[in-house]
């Protein structure tokens, strides 16, 4: 089942002439296309949660929910591009009375790239792989998609990627505008091929980094929008500690044991003030009483899993609270050290355990909590545990520029699809730290905009006419205008 390069230089002519033949539909259309692979995806949810289970070690209600997470994001995404925001669409009339001399008519909206790779990750077969947030959101800007199935749920997306094309076909969306490949020759030529105009990724520093390279290096580079790691800092005050330190430690495991570790927000370091290691022992055994534990996605990241805990547990001052271990399975673990530490070993702050384990920073009290943040690379997200009176604008300040979403009282794991949602970070976190891979903004990474200057009325796109065909958002002449408008505004 692994695509040769001949294949795989067919499925791409094929998207790129699915993409030709679709790139102007209305949105109404596309939406539809959108809605019909949920359905699918819905009509199919037994079998292919079933798969998933036996491919992955993951439970049955997280795969359903996972799956749901992701029709969801479907519907969603074909609710936004209905209403056209996507397209960005302006319109400014020509105007010889304009402050800086006379204006030409000219107008603005975003167009899809082309043919979109994209790379399914290990950690969420649904939500992150054939019909996740990189491939749905390329096909709501307009764009041709062609997958890369992950070898860790092989046979999952193989199938999963079938009914996408069976529900694309029932709806007469033009064939090839969604396939599937497979095997590292094909992934490599999928980042190398001319007709392929993005690339979205989500994996391993290392992997997500080789194929950044390798795009950057191409005659014509392309974006890539690759999420590569993050160790999701969290930072605890002295206050917040003294009213509810039992409290927060309780919500720490949940958050870093859920689904054993395997999320990228997992909260992989937590900063909090000296304490008795005894107590904070009974208090975190406590929280682990009664937790499940599972195998790990499977032996491949097991074994990554394995190495990285080993690196840090055995780094001089760190020292093993909760030792985890276990042959089938991997049980929670919890490491402990000091900020003199981490300060003769910064490294530390750069080595993620992507799987049940996580490491507790204690600090002195009184200690500067923004010297120890900005020791950080880039993160998806930072997280602070503080009480409403405290002024820590200068910790914010530090963590905002270091990542892409920040929490107050509040854990990482679990990103709502929605539209204020932003899932990215500078690098290392990711390599394009302007773009999110959740939410409705994810649309625009595969569009930009193009200028149309003094051109006749039967030449423009339908989304810059003047009598608004798509019915969809704009502004016209500075104002937002409501689709049933010509001019006006909309507060």
């Amino acid at each position: 089942m692994i695509t040769n390069v001949n294949e795989l230089d067919l499925k791409i002519e094929s998207a790129h002439a699915a993409y030709e033949a679709a790139r102007n539909v209305a949105p109404e259309e596309r939406a539809n296309w959108l809605s019909a692979i949920a359905r699918n995806l819905e009509d199919h949810a037994s079998e292919l949660v079933a798969l998933a289970a036996k491919e992955t070690h993951l439970a049955e209600p997280r795969l359903r929910g996972e799956l749901a997470r992701t029709t969801f994001q479907l519907r969603l995404f074909a609710s936004e591009i209905a209403n056209g925001d996507h397209f960005s669409a302006t319109v400014d009339h020509k105007d010889d009375g304009w402050g800086m001399g006379p204006r030409p008519d000219i107008r603005r909206v975003n167009v899809p790239l082309g043919v979109v790779g994209v790379f399914g990750a290990s950690n969420f077969p649904f939500a992150f792989s054939v019909m996740g947030g990189d491939s749905a959101s390329a096909l709501a800007a307009g764009c041709a998609v062609v997958h890369k199935v992950h070898e860790g749920h092989f046979q999952l997306g193989l199938r999963t990627s079938q009914i996408v094309v069976q529900a694309l076909a029932s709806v007469s969306a033009p064939s090839g505008l969604f396939s599937a490949v497979s095997g590292r020759e094909a992934g490599e030529r999928l980042v190398d091929h001319p007709l392929i105009k993005a690339i979205g990724f989500t994996g391993s520093t290392s992997g997500g980094r080789a194929l950044f390279d390798r795009a950057c290096r191409r005659p014509e580079p392309i974006p890539f929008f690759g999420e590569l790691g993050s160790i999701n800092p969290v930072f605890v005050t002295e206050k917040a500690w003294t009213l509810r330190r039992d409290i927060i430690l309780s919500e720490y495991v949940d958050s870093f044991t859920l689904s054993m570790g395997q999320f990228c927000t997992k909260p992989g370091i937590l900063f909090a003030p000296t304490a008795d290691r005894g107590e904070l022992l009974e208090v975190l055994r406590r929280s682990l009483d009664g937790k499940s534990s599972a195998p790990l996605l499977n032996e491949r990241l097991r074994e990554g899993f394995d190495k990285s805990f080993s690196k840090v547990s055995t780094m001089a001052g760190v020292t093993t609270l909760i030792p985890g271990g276990g042959k089938s399975v991997s049980l929670p673990a919890v490491l402990i050290t000091t900020t003199d530490m981490i300060r003769r070993r910064p490294k530390l702050l750069r080595e993620e355990m992507f799987g049940p384990a996580t490491l507790i920073v204690q600090y002195e009290r009184g200690e500067n909590l923004v010297h120890l943040a900005e020791m950080f690379e880039g993160q998806l997200t930072s997280s602070v545990h503080a009480e409403p009176d405290e002024d820590l604008t200068d910790l914010v300040g530090v963590l905002r520029d270091r990542s892409g979403r920040l929490l107050w009282n509040a854990w990482p794991t679990g990103v709502t699809v929605t539209y204020a949602q932003h899932h990215g970070g500078p690098y290392p976190a990711t390599t394009a730290s302007g773009a999110t891979a959740v939410g409705t903004a994810a649309i625009g990474r595969f569009m930009r905009p193009v200028a149309f200057d003094s051109f006749p009325a039967s030449h423009l796109p339908p989304a810059l006419k003047d009598d608004n065909p798509w019915g969809i958002r704009r502004r016209v002449d500075g104002r937002w205008v409501n689709p049933t408008e010509t001019h006006g505004v909309t507060e």
